[in-house]
């Protein structure tokens, strides 16, 4: 059934650069609005600071229904594993403000959490707030954050989303171990794959 959603939906994936207002944090700045609370697929309210763990956190913008997220995220709860490993939190964030009425509304969220079985907090970025101000750009995109909250690495969770055993380049299990062994990140930024945000622009 993923390949088939994969197929079905990869006219609409695209990707793109940012179609905000231009602004993207860059590696070495702090995380931003890190006490906003967004709801969680449990009905708990959740921040950033809420999540982070002692050597960071790990955000990812992602939803329900795009393509590069259904090829992706059978690995999404490794990640989790790999976050936890090494005393990082990790929050992902449903920043679709232009489908939350349908495919990305929070009961589909829920669901999605419960048919994947998500292990991670999975949370409705309500007004795109957070994706705007990091700069996401598509789903999935991560954002890597060290202890002080400094962004340590960006981009995409590897380079073969058709294809977990095909990995040659796992970027982000590599940046997870360097931020938890205090070791610099040899790859800190690359480009993410994914259909873009359908974010709410001011």
């Amino acid at each position: 059934m993923k390949k088939l959603a994969f197929i079905l939906g990869i006219f609409l994936s695209v990707n793109v650069a940012f179609a905000g207002d231009g602004k993207q944090l860059a590696i070495g700045d702090k995380a931003v609005h890190t006490d906003v609370k967004m709801k969680d697929v449990s009905g708990a309210e959740l921040s950033l600071n809420d999540v982070r763990e002692e050597n960071g956190l790990l955000v990812m913008f992602s939803c329900n229904t795009c393509p590069f997220v259904v090829a992706w995220e059978d690995r999404f709860n490794e990640v989790k594993e790999w976050a936890d490993n090494n005393n990082v939190g990790m929050i992902v964030l449903n920043s679709n403000y232009q489908k939350r009425d349908g495919a990305d509304s929070f009961d589909e969220m829920k669901k999605k959490a419960e048919a994947e079985g998500y292990n991670f907090n999975y949370v409705v970025d309500k007004e795109s707030k957070i994706a705007n101000a990091f700069g996401g750009q598509t789903t999935p995109h991560v954002f890597l954050f060290d202890g002080d909250m400094k962004l340590a690495y960006k981009g995409a969770i590897d380079d073969n989303y058709k294809d977990a055993a095909g990995v040659e380049n796992a970027y982000l299990k590599d940046a997870l171990i360097s931020l938890g062994n205090d070791k610099n990140i040899a790859i800190a930024e690359t480009k993410p794959l994914g259909c873009g945000i359908k974010r709410k622009v001011d």
